[in-house]
């Protein structure tokens, strides 16, 4: 069996192997972007605006098609009915009272 110290200084270089494969691989995968980057004509920025439009990180605002002339509230139609909305109509409105 080994001795504590003996596992501890395993740990030690198993760490140390770790670290530096890590850094090795990080090093190949850097390089290796950079290349398609390059044989493709990329930049930094190509890389945003795209990431962007895939992900729908720019989603537009729907314009409100309801509104509570009493307090400003607003709602889009879409979703879940606001409670301002919820209340007036169980207290008798119509939800064609508050079309735009």
């Amino acid at each position: 069996m080994a001795s504590l110290k003996d596992l501890l200084a395993q740990r030690a270089a198993l760490e140390q192997q770790i670290a530096e494969t890590q850094e090795r691989e990080r090093a190949d995968a850097i390089a290796k972007v950079k290349s398609l980057m390059s044989e493709y004509g990329l930049n930094v920025a190509d890389l945003t605006a795209r990431s962007a439009k895939t992900t729908g990180a720019k989603a537009s605002k729907v314009a409100a098609k309801y509104r509570n002339q009493a307090t400003g509230e607003s709602w889009s139609g879409r979703g879940l009915q606001p409670k301002w909305l919820k209340a007036a109509i169980a207290n008798g409105a119509k939800l064609e009272d508050f079309v735009l």
